[in-house]
């Protein structure tokens, strides 16, 4: 049951101060490649998968690391176009988007993202990209890459901090890019066209890529472009304006590559763009989470979401020898602007003040991100008994972030006199810099045929300054307030590896990880810097092959000790962050890839997951003197209670694959395949307590109490289905997502005004609406 109520001191869903929305705001495991051409491989024979998750290539079978591998066959076959499409075929792996890509919160084996920094790590190729700091949300807009000329993704589940650093914790979301390549041309074309449920209107899109050797054997460039236009299926219940969500992703990448028998080098520039005109979020009706009328929103103030990633690297490898030497360098761009419409929020203020009618309001933020690293490696050759790793690494993150919230009247008037200075609720601006040096190193010794001992360790220091400039508003303390943080981290793993026999391989992992703190929010009563979260991971993994290498059976067990939880807090009406409360995730996880026979592969995978918090979070306590008698109140806030589950965590998880290739006449060929996904019910939240008294006069005396659960979101099973002919050039392809229509949700809130504390509806982020397309490429 949901109660609402004028909040004394703390607003749940929507904080008091800017500062405060800052901070709280066969796809299985053992992958394959597919039967793509009739010259395929061995019917039966399951094709070797290498995989870099440890820097190095090596045999996915060998690799003592939980890691799914997706291919550039399955991210076409099943139209993947943003992370969304494939998480749920990646066992313990879970996303939530309001809508259009880019909008994404990521987390893995329950570490849920509860404050800004980032809990799960992303690469491209050798470099890092997003941010680690508090103040750039990086929990809320992890990077979501239109696929195209993408080699492969890894994700690597549970903590990889030693070798990949801060904000890595729960795991890393790996992209690997295609390579120019100098022996050969190759050039292709393709288009496509969607219709999805609820939209009047096509979704198009188009590509081109072109790979060329300018110096046979040495040098060759690359290059691509592609194009996504997502049509609009939400419709606007304020103005009866229908599909309102469409959107447009971008990508474009040249590579160059210069190798000859000791040296390689390859430069590489690419830009990604998403441009979204809504998000696609339903009304629902509170209590019942039925839809107020089909796929349609109430939005007073539209809600653009753009970003624009360019990224830039250089990667020089060098045969020393006796071991390689690996430079890689990248600078970035990243620009993030999002408006929200919180006029259901904070519109009523004018009603609260007597006038007839609410306002409306939004919450413009505007996020920059200047970025450079550097890494340096020198290891040893694989395939020794001793292989090892040394490696330095830097980087350097200056950033903005812009927040500003006006209130007008519903026509977008200014307020009246009576209310001027509610015109600007809040406006600042928080330019932050985080620097980091980091120097790790990471071997194994193969003692014997059946045993091997791996470990790694990192040690890394990061100094960071922010500042946090109110220049408006009423929401917040005007002012110009710098701060400043720093801290040393050390994160090691250790994994003992045994080969019981051939194809049976068993190891443990003992590994731990960290998601950075940085300077807090300068008020008093808040400490100066909230301090780095801290987990520490052990696993148990077997992986198998059986019935002469036609079954490959990944089973993994695990247990996660999260320590020093960084959780909103708030002082005096100033929002901030502190360290506080304990968590354990505990789960099992199952991949399995079987080829019965000729052309014919099944995969299966499911997790089970026991994410819960152990201790309630810290206590938040504010007073506030309500009368001119001086009367005082105290409100003592819990935003998170011991037994609660990690929010948008699913105890179970599964997902069932197929894929049946068949030749036919004239060098053609034939793919029909799919897959079905199931996720079990998810809270949205942890709970919010409060407890309200009367401190003045004394004595103490308690006057109300209100816990507010989280809702729940329900579970759910979406099919998806795919279906292509080719031969060595053409390709025709279509594929239909959630071929059903199930009406399930990925996020979803309640929208609750702020001064008199009602509900007007539940936002809800729903589940792709089917969508059916078609899609044709040309390669020569």
């Amino acid at each position: 049951m949901h109660k609402h109520h004028m909040r004394l001191a703390m607003p749940r869903n929507s904080l008091t101060t800017a500062i405060a929305l800052t901070l709280a705001l066969g796809i299985a495991g053992p992958t394959f490649a597919q039967d793509a051409a009739p010259d395929a491989q061995t019917p039966t024979e399951l094709d070797v998968v290498t995989v870099t998750a440890n820097k190095r290539v090596e045999n996915i079978r060998e690799v003592a690391v939980a890691i799914t591998k997706i291919d550039a066959q399955q991210l076409e076959d099943f139209n993947v176009t943003q992370i969304a499409d494939f998480a749920n075929y990646v066992p313990g792996f879970q996303v939530q988007t309001w809508g259009s890509p880019g909008q994404t919160q990521v987390s893995m084996r329950g570490i849920a993202a509860l404050s800004p920094g980032s809990t799960v790590g992303t690469y491209v190729d050798e470099t890092p990209v997003g941010s680690n700091s508090l103040y750039q949300q990086a929990t809320l807009y992890q990077l979501d890459l239109l696929p195209y000329d993408v080699e492969s993704i890894e994700v690597l589940r549970g903590p990889q901090g030693t070798l990949y650093g801060a904000g890595a914790m729960g795991g890393l979301i790996k992209y690997t890019m295609k390579k120019p390549d100098a022996t050969q041309s190759e050039y292709r074309f393709g288009a496509g066209a969607s219709s999805t449920d609820g939209a009047d209107d096509w979704g198009t899109s188009y590509r081109v890529g072109a790979n060329i050797p300018l110096v046979q054997d040495s040098l060759a460039l690359r290059a691509s472009y592609a194009a996504n236009n997502i049509a609009g299926y939400i419709d606007n219940l304020v103005t009866d304006e229908e599909d309102i969500n469409d959107g447009e992703q971008t990508s474009a990448r040249a590579s160059l590559m210069w190798n000859n028998d000791d040296l390689s080098v390859l430069l590489t520039a690419m830009r990604q763009t998403i441009d979204s005109d809504n998000n696609a979020t339903v009304a629902l009706v509170p209590g019942t989470e039925g839809r107020v009328d089909g796929l349609a929103n109430y939005v007073l103030e539209n809600e653009p979401f753009e970003k624009d990633v360019e990224h830039y690297a250089l990667t020089v490898e060098w045969d020393a020898g006796f071991a390689d030497f690996i430079s890689a360098t990248s600078h970035a761009d990243t620009r993030t602007y999002l408006r929200n419409d919180v006029s259901y929020v904070f519109g009523e203020l004018p009603v609260a003040f007597g006038l007839p009618e609410p306002g409306k309001s939004y919450l413009e933020q505007t996020l920059e991100l200047d970025q450079f690293t550097q890494e340096f490696r020198l290891q040893s050759k694989s395939g020794g008994a001793l292989e090892w790793l040394l490696g330095a690494f830097y980087t350097k993150e200056d950033g903005d972030n812009h927040q500003f919230i006006p209130l007008t009247q519903l026509d977008g008037s200014p307020l009246p006199d009576l209310l001027a200075d509610y015109r600007v609720l809040g406006e600042l601006f928080i330019p932050s810099t985080y620097e980091e040096t980091a120097v790790f190193a990471n071997g194994s010794f193969k003692f014997n045929d059946w045993f091997k001992l791996g470990g790694g360790v990192r040690f890394s220091k990061n100094d960071q300054e922010f500042v946090q400039d109110v220049t408006q508003g009423l929401l917040l303390i005007n002012g110009t307030f710098p701060n400043s943080s720093s801290e040393d981290v050390f994160t090691w793993s250790i994994t003992p590896q045994f080969q019981i026999t051939p194809d049976t391989m068993v190891y443990a992992k003992a590994a731990t990880g960290y998601q950075p703190g940085g300077p807090n929010v300068v008020a008093q009563g808040l400490p100066s810097q909230v301090d780095s979260s801290m987990l520490t991971s052990y696993e148990l993994g077997l992986k198998t092959a059986f019935a002469d290498q036609r079954v490959l059976l990944d089973l993994t067990a695990y247990q996660i000790d999260w320590e020093d939880i960084q959780v909103a807090a708030q002082v005096n009406g100033v929002s901030g962050l502190v360290n506080g409360g304990e968590a354990t995730s505990r789960g099992i996880e199952a991949s399995v890839v079987f080829r019965p026979f000729d052309g014919v592969t099944l995969g299966f995978n499911a997790a089970y997951n026991d994410a819960e918090i152990d201790e309630d979070f810290p206590l938040i306590t504010a007073t506030q003197v309500v009368d001119e008698e001086g009367t005082t109140v105290r409100a003592d806030v819990n935003t998170g209670l011991a037994g609660d589950r990690m929010p948008y965590v699913p105890e179970l998880t599964w997902s069932a694959t197929a894929d049946w290739y068949v030749p036919l006449t004239n060098g053609w060929g034939m793919n029909v395949g799919g897959g079905f996904r199931w996720v079990d019910e998810r809270t949205n939240a942890t709970t919010f307590r409060e407890v309200d008294y009367i401190v003045n006069p004394p004595p103490v005396t308690e006057f109300g109490r209100v816990v507010t659960v989280p809702l729940v979101i329900d579970s759910y099973g979406a099919l998806d289905l795919y279906a292509s002919v080719s031969n060595e050039h053409w390709t025709l392809r279509t594929y239909v997502k959630n071929a059903t229509d199930e009406h399930a949700y990925t996020l979803m809130d309640d929208v609750t005004g702020e001064f008199l504390g009602g509900t007007h509806h539940t936002s809800a982020s729903p589940l792709q609406p089917r969508m059916i397309g078609f899609e044709v490429d040309y390669r020569f």
